[in-house]
């Protein structure tokens, strides 16, 4: 007997909230108190918007503003500071609520930014492929991401070579261009339709 569709929360379909944008955008300099509003869009139409205020004093923390359900939200997620591995400066970590584990991307699931190990049911949209796909994609993956490839390739800041070499992200673009070139619109055909 089949299983029954569950239609999980899918984590790459939530808003977000993570550190990579938040330093990013000059919030987390040390010693500081910043404000602003965050907002998202799907195809130039706003979807949310959040205010925030970043404190990196005394004792660090992100303090979030916002109506989720027409429910208003307010409530602070602490944030702290570990070495880095590089011995380089430190990394910044959220402390989520209700997990008090340390993260770097907040979900919002069910009215709150938290960990994703805070929600029950939600996966990735890799999770939810079948394992069919998931072997028709390692086989011809390359060639329905061809475009996404050449968008990267020709993006603004992409750099090819690096003190006269080859960068490795450039080399294995080429390599993923090349196996996509491989592929012809024929064998995903005979794929799909035989």
């Amino acid at each position: 007997m089949p299983k029954t569709h569950t239609f999980p929360t899918l984590y790459d379909e939530v808003k977000q909230i993570n550190i990579s944008n938040l330093k990013k955008w000059g919030y987390l300099q040390p010693n500081q108190i910043k404000s602003s509003v965050i907002s998202w869009s799907c195809n130039g139409a706003k979807t949310g918007s959040i205010s925030i205020l970043v404190n990196t004093t005394d004792v660090p923390f992100i303090e979030l503003n916002y109506n989720s359900n027409d429910k208003p939200r307010h409530y602070r997620v602490y944030l702290i500071q570990y070495p880095s591995n590089l011995g380089k400066g430190f990394i910044w970590y959220f402390i989520c609520p209700q997990t008090n584990k340390k993260c770097r991307k907040l979900y919002l699931v069910d009215g709150y930014f938290l960990h994703r190990e805070a929600f029950k049911g939600c996966m990735y949209a890799k999770q939810t492929q079948t394992k069919k796909w998931r072997e028709i994609e390692k086989v011809y993956g390359s060639y329905f991401d061809e475009e996404k490839h050449y968008k990267e390739l020709h993006s603004k800041h992409f750099k090819t070579h690096y003190n006269g070499k080859p960068t490795k992200r450039y080399l294995k673009l080429i390599a993923k261009l090349k196996e996509a070139n491989r592929v012809s619109c024929e064998d995903i055909e005979r794929l799909f339709f035989m």
